[in-house]
């Protein structure tokens, strides 16, 4: 079986873990603060907190904040659940925009209309969440620039989309946002096992979601209400949870960001090959590029006019498909707080024809050729 995703795991990875084993430290040593700066460098941010998943990156980007009961947050129908969850985790209200139905992104155009209308009846987003979909950035300064117009915060769900850049800048700067998040699940561009980043330029945020990921303690006496009673002393000033993560996974993330740039790299030139040789394959919709957007490609998303049929010939081909993602307005727990198949047509007409082939660092070019034959023969 062709995976639609996979790993890329060297010697020197084995090593560095390996390392951490031998070590005096697995878990709040140094090798954390060091993925954290490595992070932090690549996407010229301030600031870089780890923890153990994307989904904790984004509940504590929510929670430093303020989202909370009373609240709404907006994203898109067409991402994994975590992104809408993480606002009903804060007590807030739920609602999505429509994607654009070229690029698979927060529609600028649609977050403008509603807007609009979520002003006049009172109802503006505290904090809405674009979700760099497939690894390619959103429109950030269209997105930006209505953030500043109606004054809600924006958290980038970046988890696809590390080794990507937007106008010529990494994603994960936070130009337009006030922090992005990214994931290092083992089929995203780099892998910690499991794992996430925050980034933020802005200093309290960084403070606020340190303390939310490790249980609200500290030993900071610039946090405390008193002086400390000695070299033991901690405080808990916050609620927050155990979300921190491991030694070893960020001594393998950061021997995986040695090779960031090369798994883009190689990506791009896989999907520029599907481009090519799918050009002339009328019954397939390749996914669309902004002309200021380098997709990190974490997925080669396409459109057929009959998903299931083809989705069930290329598994039996052995070709490793999946689908990204049911519309998260669809999911039963969703569709009980009144959401319904009409609301979001654009995510819904995707959903309704998308499959994602495979694509990661590895696939060889006779892998590939493979699966475009597999493609072919089930049009």
């Amino acid at each position: 079986m062709i995976p639609y995703g996979r790993q890329n795991i060297s010697q020197d990875d084995i090593d560095a873990v390996t390392d951490v084993l031998k070590s005096d430290f697995l878990t709040q040593g140094p090798a954390v603060p060091k993925f954290e700066a490595a992070i932090a460098t690549h996407c010229s941010a301030a600031h870089a907190l780890a923890v153990n998943s994307a989904t904790s990156a984004l509940h504590i980007a929510c929670m430093a904040l303020d989202l909370g009961p009373e609240d709404v947050l907006w994203t898109v129908p067409n991402t994994f659940v975590a992104s809408a969850n993480v606002g009903i985790y804060c007590g807030a209200d739920v609602d999505f925009v429509d994607i654009d139905p070229a690029t698979y992104c927060m529609s600028v155009l649609a977050l403008a209309a509603k807007l609009e209308t979520a002003k006049a009846q009172g109802k503006l987003p505290k904090v809405v969440i674009p979700v760099h979909f497939a690894g390619q950035s959103c429109d950030m300064a269209g997105i930006g620039a209505l953030a500043q117009q109606y004054g809600f915060k924006v958290i980038e769900d970046a988890s696809h989309a590390i080794g990507g850049r937007y106008r010529d800048a990494p994603v994960g700067d936070c130009a337009y946002s006030d922090i992005c998040v990214f994931s290092f699940h083992p089929v995203k561009i780099i892998t910690t096992a499991e794992g996430g980043v925050a980034t933020t330029q802005d200093a309290d945020l960084a403070t606020r979601m340190d303390l939310h990921r490790s249980h609200g303690v500290t030993r900071d006496p610039a946090l405390m209400d008193r002086e400390a009673e000695g070299g033991w002393y901690y405080q808990m000033v916050d609620l927050g949870y155990n979300y921190r993560m491991t030694e070893m996974q960020a001594a393998l993330g950061l021997s995986q960001m040695t090779r960031l740039d090369q798994f883009v790299e190689r990506r791009n030139a896989l999907a520029a090959r599907y481009d090519d040789l799918l050009a002339d394959t009328d019954a397939v919709t390749a996914p669309a590029q902004l002309h200021d957007s380098y997709s990190a490609y974490h997925l080669y998303p396409i459109q057929v006019a009959d998903r299931a049929r083809v989705f069930a010939e290329l598994r039996a081909a052995g070709i490793g498909v999946n689908v990204h993602y049911i519309p998260v307005h669809l999911q039963p727990f969703y569709t009980k707080r009144g959401f319904a198949r009409g609301d979001f047509p654009n995510s819904e007409s995707y959903y309704d024809h998308a499959i994602s082939i495979p694509l990661y660092a590895d696939l060889s070019e006779a892998d590939q050729d493979t699966v475009l034959a597999a493609l072919k023969a089930a049009l």
